[in-house]
């Protein structure tokens, strides 16, 4: 039981510095080379490069300061959820389990609820992204998310119960709350 509590807190932490330093990357390559990504969130809200259909077209958004505000919300948000899985990291280096847990979730919903709420469903439903073979940031989006689905599963994982088997021989426990 000890042994598998100790891989899924290995598997914890090193799936958490992962996303922590996906996200890291991605904000800083957002800070670092500003306006690829600029234009990328330009022409999603603009739908310029969409079917056009105008029962479509009125949720355009052509200005350019919105557009740029909405990237620069994109940016800090990326930032934000990069620092607070950098802290979950840490806390699982720490073996401070149910903090870890809890600062881990916290950013991994912040990255499920950019790729996911903000990507997929407002940037490729609501901007018709998916209808864009330039501009199309769906694949990736789906990624970030699945990633961050599949390690907060992880993270989540109970602990193994006693059950007598030759693993809870190897390494008795002397406390549940080690586990937590």
């Amino acid at each position: 039981m000890a042994t598998t509590s100790r891989a899924l807190a290995l598997a914890a932490t090193l799936l958490t510095a992962t996303v922590a330093l996906c996200m890291t990357l991605v904000a800083v390559g957002n800070i670092t080379d500003f306006g690829t990504n600029q234009q990328f969130v330009r022409h999603v809200l603009a739908m310029d490069t969409t079917f056009r259909d105008e029962d479509l077209m009125w949720r355009a958004i052509t200005t350019p300061w919105l557009q740029d505000a909405a990237y620069a919300a994109v940016v800090v948000w990326e930032s934000a959820a990069a620092l607070v899985l950098l802290a979950g990291t840490w806390l699982w280096l720490r073996r401070d389990r149910p903090r870890a847990r809890s600062v881990t979730t916290y950013g991994l919903l912040m990255v499920m609820l950019l790729f996911g709420a903000g990507f997929v469903a407002i940037g490729g439903e609501w901007f018709a992204m998916w209808q864009s073979e330039t501009w199309n940031g769906l694949d990736a989006a789906m990624r970030m998310f699945l990633l961050s689905g599949i390690v907060l599963i992880t993270v989540h994982l109970p602990p193994p119960e006693r059950t007598g088997t030759s693993e809870a021989a190897e390494a008795p426990e002397t406390s549940g709350a080690a586990e937590a």
